[in-house]
């Protein structure tokens, strides 16, 4: 079957892209790789192809199903679907007695069972389905016969625990099948050699293939300038005011996706779409991951069918699903990364040759600059990096349990396997030990209670599990996705709309309405973990809020942003965002300084409130908030005082009561890296922050489970479960990995120590330019914003608003 691939690419009337026949090539040789190329590119036929040649060499086709030789791992369900059909095509032509399946939670019990007699030749699973079939009793015999992998969009998974899941599976298969080939797909990634690495494992043989995937492809990437930017802004400023040029972009434009952060930013959106234009009612959609699957379906449907004249989602539909008849995206405020934008972007003109662009949607002002240098940023590749979690023992003790169901492991070859996954390459034998007598007693404080004793030896050293109470509460936990216990929306009258947050649904009273799905709801009752709703009579409702934090501002684009505005500080306004900006940008510049790469602008204003500090290192706000708690607290080391924070992408604020001495800050003493760690973890309730991070290690470690299916656990319950652990283990188990883990983690991920140290050393070597201010910059006042917001109501924020605007103008003067 040499030459399968071109011959069927020719009988299509296609030719070829280079990239796709290295790809083929390296597949022939028996070599892993990274295909790293636009989307839309061809990436998928890239790898298929090659995978479906070399086996079709190895296995000619006949006319019964070959045994499972390829798994294709998506990082999201509703990805399956679209890569089954992709993948089918070639499939029977060239050899139509192989069969292919998809296995994700939304498979019915009937195709399970199907798959359970007898797997297909092909599967399409996720990483969580992949874990669950190593639990199985048989999954030597039934995986021991793969002879390729390939991992789908490999930059989402590669960052998190559940690309570690994926490396521990990886490890296992090529235990089993030492001649593994697996390949990676990605389109936004910034450091590709790092991520081959860790695809391809410790020591792989022969040496893998990086396929960098360049073809002329037109993307478009431009902005949509608000009719009045003004002078002063903040947070969601220009939002609703951008409504009549959205509705109009949309009105000329063909099948249209517009994205949005957050899931309460679409449910406004899909509300003022519709408010605009109620005629579209049934021609516009909305999509998130809380929505029930029937509904997302149905959107997807239309989209790929070109039904829809727009969809508002979330990031949802940030990856590879195929819709053709997208042809423009809307995003909505920035989208604080290249590398997310380039993702989204590639949504429109989804397939080869055909143009994509996105549009950003402006909700302040400051996202002009942010827009201007986003698109830099993309047209020099400068992409975001991503690093694998460094040997998290959470995903590792749950990894251990899941190969002791399936099939039992000795430890000594355990420790080299998992050795072999990059993200565990450094573990230590010791940190293994005790992993191993974790699972096998519960460590030291946890070996009276038989639940938790997991795995047990026989006579011959093979770990096993022998519980079978043990052994299904493990399988109903495997994953590392956690979330707050949420509650299901039913209609009174019967069907189901998806599902809310706990914690949201629980602050409701019967007859309070709230928007859920491009629907206003009236809230009846909760009952056994359902919240009961029914069509509301009234006008108006509450937005849902969803927990999760804002995103942050990548580094690699506040640089971006700075380099933006050096060329405006130096009168070179080039572009239509910074002639938008120019007013706002011109009154930082006459009232303050306005920031650039060498400098540090420091500001400080005195009002009725105290006196305020504003401090704009350009680092994101998880940095601004680990800083701003570092500053204050070393300024009221040595003299004791109480301070406000309040932080955004771009600075952050520090208010006090009481006076403070300015040149500590000015003269760059508070910014020194000394004794980093001991004053970052004196300065925050480090305890709390890592309690609060022990609630997901102890559910991924198999600690807390969830419940049963029918019989969830409320977030309390889950909640006091995993303290009680954390409380046991700090008293009677000082010396627990699990503890150090939560530590490490608060550390380098809710306050990202090391770029926080990394900005701490710039700002020493930046210039610190101090500025006393008569009233708040344009740059200062979305800060003060930020802190009005927790203590004022929406209608009390604009009063105050209107004040300080208006104080503002009589001090300039008019």
């Amino acid at each position: 079957m040499a030459g399968a691939a071109e011959a069927w690419f020719a009988a299509r009337g296609w030719s070829p892209h280079d990239f796709q026949r290295e790809a083929w090539q390296a597949i022939a040789e028996g070599r892993s790789g990274l295909l790293h190329a636009t989307t839309g590119a061809g990436k998928t036929y890239a790898v298929w192809l090659g995978v479906l040649q070399a086996l079709l060499q190895q296995h000619p086709p006949g006319r019964h199903a070959e045994p499972l030789r390829v798994i294709w791992l998506t990082p999201m369900r509703a990805l399956a679907s679209d890569t089954a059909r992709a993948l089918a095509a070639p499939l029977q032509d060239l050899a139509p007695a192989w069969t292919l399946g998809l296995r994700t939670g939304d498979t019915p019990s009937a195709e399970r069972a199907r798959q359970d007699r007898r797997w297909p030749t092909v599967l399409v699973t996720t990483p969580e389905s992949l874990t669950l079939m190593l639990t199985r009793e048989h999954a030597r015999a039934e995986l021991g016969g793969v002879a390729a992998v390939v991992v789908d969009e490999w930059h989402e998974l590669i960052g998190s625990k559940r690309g570690v899941q994926a490396q521990l599976a990886l490890a296992r298969l090529r235990t089993w099948q030492p001649g593994l080939i697996t390949w990676g797909l990605s389109a936004t990634l910034g450091n590709l050699p790092e991520a081959l690495q860790v695809l391809c494992g410790v020591q792989p043989a022969p040496e893998p293939r990086l396929v960098r995937g360049r073809i002329d492809k037109t993307l478009t990437l431009d902005t949509l300038i608000p009719p009045v930017p003004g002078k002063y802004t903040w947070a969601g400023h220009l939002g609703a005011g951008m409504q009549q040029p959205v509705v109009e972009e949309i009105a000329r434009s063909g099948t249209t996706l517009v994205f949005t952060n957050v899931r309460s930013q679409a449910e406004i959106w899909y509300q003022l779409l519709l408010e605009a234009r109620p005629e579209w009612a049934g021609q516009i959609a909305l999509h998130h991951g809380s929505l029930d699957k029937a509904t997302r379906d149905w959107v997807e449907a239309g989209l790929k069918q070109g039904t829809l004249r727009a969809v508002v989602a979330t990031s949802s539909l940030d990856l590879g699903v195929d819709f053709l008849p997208v042809e423009r995206v809307l995003q909505i405020g920035s989208a604080k990364g290249v590398a997310r934008m380039l993702q989204r972007a590639g949504r429109s003109g989804h397939a080869p040759g055909r143009p994509s662009r996105l549009t950003l949607v402006p909700t302040n002002t400051l996202e002009l600059i942010e827009a201007a240098a986003a698109r830099h940023a993309a047209l020099a590749g400068r992409v975001e990096k991503r690093a694998s979690p460094d040997q998290p023992l959470d995903v590792l003790v749950q990894h251990l349990v899941t190969v002791a169901l399936g099939g039992g492991f000795q430890a000594d070859a355990m420790y080299e396997e998992v050795r072999s996954a990059w993200a565990y390459r450094g573990l230590t034998r010791a940190e293994f030990d005790w992993a191993l007598a974790f699972c096998e007693r519960g460590g030291t404080s946890l070996g009276a209670y038989p639940e938790y004793h997991r795995i047990q030896p026989d006579e011959q050293g093979l770990y096993l599990v022998r519980d079978n109470g043990i052994a299904r509460r493990h399988r109903l936990g495997v994953g590392t996705i956690v979330s707050d216990a949420s509650v299901q929306v039913k209609w009174l009258s019967g069907g189901t709309l998806g599902s809310m947050e706990e914690s949201f649904i629980a602050r409701l009273r019967e007859g309070d309405c709230f928007y859920f799905g491009g629907r206003l709801l009236e809230f009846v009752r909760l009952r056994d973990m359902a919240a009961y709703v029914r069509k509301a009579t009234k006008r108006k409702g509450v937005v849902p809020s969803w927990q999760g934090s804002k995103m942050a501002l990548s580094a690699e684009l506040a640089d971006a942003v700075l380099e933006r505005l050096q060329a405006a500080a130096q009168g070179d306004f080039d572009g239509p965002e910074l002639q938008a900006a120019r007013p706002m940008l011109e009154t930082q510049a006459r009232l303050s300084h306005i920031p650039t790469p060498g400098m540090l602008l420091v500001e400080a204003f005195q009002s009725r409130e105290g006196q305020h500090l504003y401090v704009y290192p350009f680092a994101g706000r998880n940095v601004h908030l680990g800083l701003a708690s570092l500053v204050a607290w070393r300024l009221a080391r040595d003299k004791p005082n109480t301070f406000s924070l309040s932080v955004n992408d771009y600075g952050f604020e520090l208010l006090s009561a009481e006076p403070f001495d300015v040149e500590l800050v000015t003269s760059g003493a508070v910014f020194t890296t000394h004794d980093l760690m001991h004053d970052v973890l004196a300065s925050l309730n480090a305890s709390e922050l890592a309690q609060r991070r022990f609630r997901e290690i102890a559910r991924v470690a198999g600690l807390v489970n969830t419940g049963y299916p029918g019989q969830p656990k409320s977030t309390r319950q889950l909640q006091a479960s995993s303290s009680l652990f954390f409380e046991v283990f700090r008293k009677y188990d000082a010396g627990n990995l699990l503890l150090t883990q939560a530590e490490r983690e608060v550390l380098s991920q809710e306050l990202d120590l090391a770029r926080l140290a990394v900005t701490l050393r710039r700002l020493r070597a930046r210039r610190i330019v101090f500025a006393p201010l008569r009233h708040p910059s344009p740059f200062s006042l979305p800060l003060m914003v930020e802190r009005f917001r927790e203590k004022l109501t929406t209608e009390q924020l604009a009063d105050r608003l209107d004040r300080i605007l208006r104080d503002m103008e009589r001090g300039e003067g008019g």
